[in-house]
């Protein structure tokens, strides 16, 4: 039976006439956000979407402006520890990094209108918010069965030779959409050659057809930074002390870097390696509206929409690769120099439901956070989805976040807070088992999942939880200040490149998957001053 293959790669990003195909992963990766906000919005865990009265209502329930009874100026800034474990067949690796971010800066305006009932009060909020880090680094050090080697040869099944080869002057095969990136730049490096000259079958060149050579020492550096940035213009009004409802447009600022190092050692004259670099620039808009009613003095009730982000978003890349065999070095392989592309990506909307009980001297809230992670999309510039589009429906579902904070106030001057998260994992059963996805015929996609360009590497998300504490102490009537620490510990498998199948499910060429966990502990210091 003909192989069913594919690959994902028919979207087109128009820069010098180069095709290249940002993955799912990628976009799910642009798509989240962190818990981050104010020390006091940290220690409770975020839970505060029937509270309100805190700048970081405006980047989830912006009714919550409605609460403040007078104006307010703040600053965040936080100092982050990232460590990064793996265990890789048995094989562990440690990585790690510390970061300094300035977190936010705000300012809430209150203009009371004089009046008890009806419309109380009006408030407008500045903000900008630090609303995701991609800060971290992680490597993946050990051996598996297979090589990326046998990953790309299969991905070119059915490729003829002649349009994976350059010719100069005439034909570049980056130019042709039908052809995968890694399969181009494996196939110029050396890394796999045809069962026969001129064919469209392929076998890794360390190793005979049909015969998989095992690496035997295979190890992965990831390094990722950057940072997305919301400014948020928001508004919300007091309905006699028991409905509040607020509105929020953002603008939002995302910077995104990749880099990747990757090394398979099979014998002492016999290796490959594979580079690679990704530089992701975005600019976007959403907007957030919601209410919180309260009907009895110690209880608040609320809900909130966000949109989902539009943005527009400007790739960078490049690869390159070499072979040595027998221990003679091949020739260093680069892709296209200068290289990007521009295409549209649209994240996931958020519906958040809360409850909050507040007494005299203490405060308890739960927020519900319900995000569809089906609903991303990747379009290029003229609004035409990518076929990408297709593997996120496929691969993607729903997410749920729980959020649980309480406050107790000591003295009127001091108080302390804890809170907890757990969020879900919207990845479906076949993505976290490594196995690819069913097409509209009945028969298994070629790879497990879709990944971009000449990056095989992914991670497939298990889920996370953190757990918050933090104290606050005004000065004066005006000036306070609030501290928190924040313990993150998110869960994932992490793939050196997808396995690949035959239409009736059976494996080609086998991935095992490294178990990764990313334990973050944030420390940040918020300064206020009302007036």
């Amino acid at each position: 039976m003909k192989r069913i293959a594919c690959l994902f790669v028919s979207a087109f990003f128009l820069a010098g006439g180069i095709a290249y195909a940002q993955g799912e992963m990628n976009a799910y990766t642009m798509s989240q956000t962190d818990l981050n906000g104010t020390a006091r919005y940290l220690g409770m865990s975020g839970a505060f979407g029937a509270l309100g009265g805190d700048i970081s209502s405006m980047s989830t329930n912006p009714a919550g402006l409605g609460i403040y009874r007078s104006s307010e100026v703040v600053t965040t800034i936080s100092l982050s520890s990232i460590k990064a474990n793996t265990n890789w067949n048995g094989s562990k690796a440690d990585e790690s990094k510390a970061k300094f971010n300035f977190d936010n800066i705000a300012y809430v305006g209150y203009f009371p209108t004089g009046n008890d009932e009806g419309i109380v009060g009006w408030n407008i909020g500045l903000s900008y918010n630090r609303v995701k880090s991609f800060n971290r680094s992680y490597r993946m050090n050990g051996a598996q069965p297979f090589s990326v080697a046998d990953y790309a040869a299969d991905m070119a099944h059915g490729i003829p030779e002649k349009d994976l080869t350059l010719v100069s002057g005439r034909f570049d095969p980056y130019f042709d959409a039908d052809n995968y990136w890694l399969s181009v730049l494996g196939y110029e490096a050396g890394f796999f050659k045809p069962n026969t000259s001129g064919g469209d079958a392929y076998h890794s060149a360390f190793g005979a057809p049909g015969a998989a050579y095992s690496p035997q020492n295979v190890d992965l550096l990831v390094n990722e930074k950057g940072s997305i940035g919301q400014y948020n213009i928001s508004f919300a009004t007091n309905i006699s002390d028991r409905f509040f409802l607020g509105a929020t447009v953002a603008i939002t600022d995302m910077d995104y870097n990749l880099t990747t190092k990757y090394q398979e050692d099979f014998t002492v004259k016999d290796l490959l390696w594979l580079d690679n670099g990704l530089s992701t620039d975005g600019t976007g808009y959403a907007f957030n509206i919601g209410a919180i009613v309260r009907p009895v003095d110690f209880l608040r009730v609320g809900i909130a929409y966000n949109s989902p982000t539009w943005y527009k978003m400007t790739d960078y890349f490049h690869g390159s690769a070499q072979v040595v065999i027998d221990d003679v070095e091949g020739k260093v392989k680069e892709t296209p120099d200068y290289q990007a592309g521009e295409y549209r990506l649209r994240t996931p909307d958020r519906w958040i439901f809360s409850v909050a009980g507040v007494g005299q001297n203490f405060l308890i809230s739960a927020d519900y956070e319900l995000t569809n992670y089906k609903r991303m999309n990747l379009s290029d510039v003229d609004g035409y989805d990518m076929i990408q589009t297709e593997g996120i429906k496929s691969d993607f579902g729903m997410s749920g976040t729980l959020k649980v904070g309480a406050e107790y106030k000591v003295t009127p001057q001091f108080s302390v807070r804890a809170g907890t998260l757990w969020r879900t994992s919207p990845m479906k059963q076949h993505v976290k088992d490594g196995i690819a996805a069913i097409n509209p015929e009945g028969e298994y996609y070629i790879n497990a999942v879709d990944v971009a360009g000449t990056i095989p590497n992914y991670t497939v998300d298990k889920g996370m939880n953190s757990y918050s504490v933090g104290v606050g102490y005004r000065f004066t009537p005006s000036f306070y200040a609030d501290l928190a620490c924040v313990y993150r510990e998110y869960k994932e498998d992490a793939y050196a490149f997808p396995s690949t199948f035959n239409p009736d499910g059976s494996v080609v060429v086998k991935s095992d998957p490294a178990s990764l966990k990313t334990k973050t502990t944030q420390v940040a210091l918020t300064l206020g001053y009302k007036f």
